[in-house]
């Protein structure tokens, strides 16, 4: 199913090592300050809204299988 949605996405070097939905871009925005406040080298956090294929998990939550960057 594709949906528009907002991700938290975390950059190591050039690779997307991770992407989490979130519930808004002001929820989005307060995790990746979260996140920052522990420095890792080489390690970015953005926040972005975009379109995604997204997977149905066992427990009924939804996960992001790929993202659409248009």
């Amino acid at each position: 199913m594709i949906e528009h949605i907002v991700a938290l996405l975390m950059f190591v070097g050039l690779d997307i090592k991770e992407h989490r939905i979130q519930e808004s871009m002001s929820v989005c925005l307060k995790h990746r300050r979260e996140a920052t406040r522990v420095p890792a080298p080489n390690v970015q956090y953005k926040c972005i809204k975009s379109k995604a294929e997204l997977e149905k998990n066992i427990d009924g939550s939804y996960s992001i299988k790929s993202l659409i960057l248009e």
